[in-house]
């Protein structure tokens, strides 16, 4: 079952499905935010609907940009032929 699934999501034939699939997923975390109640929010942005799922959509992009950041221009990240010369 296992097996199947991985090589379902690795097949780049399948890409556009998993891609509507994962928007429909989306879409259906931030509606289901609209239904908690908010009454014992501490913060102002807590009582925003969608404002967790938007935070970590930020946090994440920006997570993946510095780390490109360091990896390309401090230096970290080597060639592919790095270890052939």
């Amino acid at each position: 079952m296992i097996k199947r699934i991985v090589l379902y999501i690795g097949n780049p034939a399948h890409s556009g499905t998993l891609k509507k699939l994962s928007y429909v997923a989306l879409g259906l975390t931030v509606a289901a935010d609209f239904l908690v109640q908010r009454e014992h929010a501490m913060y102002i942005w807590d009582k925003i609907p969608g404002w967790g799922a938007l935070y970590g959509f930020v946090s994440c992009v920006v997570i993946v940009l510095v780390s490109k950041f360091i990896g390309h221009k401090c230096g970290v990240m080597r060639g592919e032929d790095y270890y052939n010369d």
